[in-house]
């Protein structure tokens, strides 16, 4: 982890000179702030993007490139499927509570479809392709899929599926290194920079500036260990990622994420959050985190998870990150992926974007009895919980967890067993509560006059629950709320 800065806040009136000076500050290029810098230089703001690393991106760059986005979009109509703010509002409050923010999930569901047209407009390119097979992301470069457990229990019986993964274009896809996250977010940094954003990097924020009414008027930051005093006329933005890499933070709010994988970069250190919260600024939700699990989609639900009972506890055609958050907070992190020979066959056969994630099974037997005893099970378990999912897979269905049909086959034998204890990693959903505006909150329920956040130093519409493309969804919805806000401050 990096160094601790000092947060506190400093009064501007200690400040004799500024090295650098604009309408609308923004602290992060990554999609909020990419989106935010936008949105404020075209409402006539003078616009300075400060970013700590040599160049744009942040992690959405690194990101599989999912923004979930519905409703009626023109990619979903394109593809044959219907859908309505109505809809996707009913889906996202079942699936990313408890506690969701219910005015922001509306305003999101309201707004979908013209966030979509507005990306668009910028230059994302989405290819008029649906991708159907389970998956962490496409294995080519389709440009919509299912990515939050719609068509799955229980969402299915809430709302009318439809897929709302919306991926850019790739080109030259390369897991990791340029996927759907760079091309989203090239096209948003051409834009700003063909409209006149400037951007200065190796510059990492360390508190905030205030005026004598407390007012956020500036930054202190620092570039190669100089500090470095930044004007904001009208409004500073923040969009500096989550706490992930912040082992204090973790250990306090998700102690669940210690000693995890962080599904993020190192740059996530909180530093956005904290140094609000040094003026009183609210925070939200900060136990909540998304958990990434770490096998391969195509073959899970063509098998049975079952955790160190024997016993299944996640629908196994769901998504992927909804079995790891069940994985890691309800099962201690301990997990087996149950498949016969003839299911492993037909998933190493098809095609998959985490092929790398497909391992040989630990154990091997020739009766359930075998397998169950070579795993260090229960005596019976595994064999009940079989027994049981065989007798109504024989007629295609799955009373206990309702799986869809088409992946209910009895599992027969030979079989084997797939050894997934902590095969998860996570990242961090909590952050400053913000308003409708981006405006972010003091603890008295109040804006913080001059402050404004999005992204994941925020808590958007994810409370608990998580669908892929609703940090990168809310990211830019609300960093365009935010460069707008901003913008239009008036100082006195």
């Amino acid at each position: 982890m990096s160094e601790t800065p000092t947060v506190r806040p400093q009064r501007a009136s200690a400040i004799t000179e500024w090295d650098f000076e604009a309408d609308v500050v923004i602290a992060g290029y990554g999609v909020a702030g990419a989106c935010a810098a936008i949105e404020a230089k075209r409402a006539g703001a003078d616009v300075l993007v400060l970013e700590r690393t040599g160049g744009w991106g942040g992690a959405a760059s690194m990101s599989g490139g999912f923004i979930y986005l519905g409703g009626g979009t023109a990619l979903q109509k394109a593809l044959g499927f219907e859908d309505t703010p109505e809809n996707m509002e009913k889906f996202m409050t079942a699936a990313l509570g408890p506690g969701v923010d219910a005015a922001k999930i509306h305003d999101y569901c309201q707004g979908s479809v013209e966030h979509f047209d507005w990306l668009v407009a910028q230059g994302v390119p989405f290819k008029e392709e649906f991708w159907g097979e389970p998956g962490w992301e496409p294995a080519h470069d389709e440009g919509l899929m299912y990515s939050g457990g719609e068509n799955s229990a229980p969402f299915k019986d809430i709302a009318t599926p439809a897929p709302r993964g919306h991926l850019p274009q790739m080109a030259n896809k390369r897991i990791g290194e340029q996927g759907g996250g760079y091309m989203l977010m090239k096209p948003l940094i051409d834009t700003a920079e063909s409209l006149g954003v400037r951007a200065e990097y190796d510059i990492r924020i360390q508190r905030l500036i205030v005026d004598e009414d407390d007012r956020v008027v500036g930054v202190v930051a620092k570039r190669y260990g100089d500090l470095v005093h930044v004007r904001a006329r009208r409004g500073v933005v923040l969009a500096t990622g989550s706490f992930a890499y912040n082992q204090e933070m973790i250990e306090a709010y998700v102690p669940r994420l210690l000693n995890r994988p962080a599904a993020s970069i190192e740059e996530h250190d909180g530093i956005g959050i904290r140094v609000a919260q040094a003026l009183g600024a609210q925070v939200a939700h900060m136990d909540a985190a998304e958990v990434a699990f770490f096998v391969d989609p195509q073959m899970v639900a063509r098998g049975i998870m079952v955790n160190a009972r024997g016993q299944r506890y996640i629908t196994e055609d769901t998504y992927c990150g909804r079995v790891g958050q069940a994985t890691l907070n309800t099962q201690d992190n301990k997990a087996y992926l149950i498949m016969d020979e003839q299911a492993l066959e037909a998933a190493l056969a098809t095609e998959s974007s985490v092929t790398f994630f497909r391992q040989p099974p630990k154990w091997a037997a020739e009766t359930v009895a075998e397998l169950e005893s070579d795993m260090g099970l229960p005596e019976g378990a595994l064999q009940t919980t079989v027994e049981v999912y065989n007798k109504h897979a024989a007629n295609g269905s799955d009373p206990l967890l309702d799986k869809k049909p088409e992946w209910v086959k009895p599992i027969g034998t030979p079989l084997a067993g797939f050894d997934l204890r902590e095969h998860t990693g996570g990242f961090t959903l909590g952050g400053l509560k913000t308003d409708l505006d981006s405006r972010v909150l003091h603890v008295s329920g109040d804006p913080i006059a001059g402050l404004y956040a999005a992204g994941r130093c925020t808590s958007g519409v994810c409370t608990g629950g998580y669908a892929s493309g609703t940090s990168l969804g809310d990211g830019s919805f609300y960093g365009r709320r935010a460069g707008k806000a901003a913008a239009a401050t008036i100082q006195d």
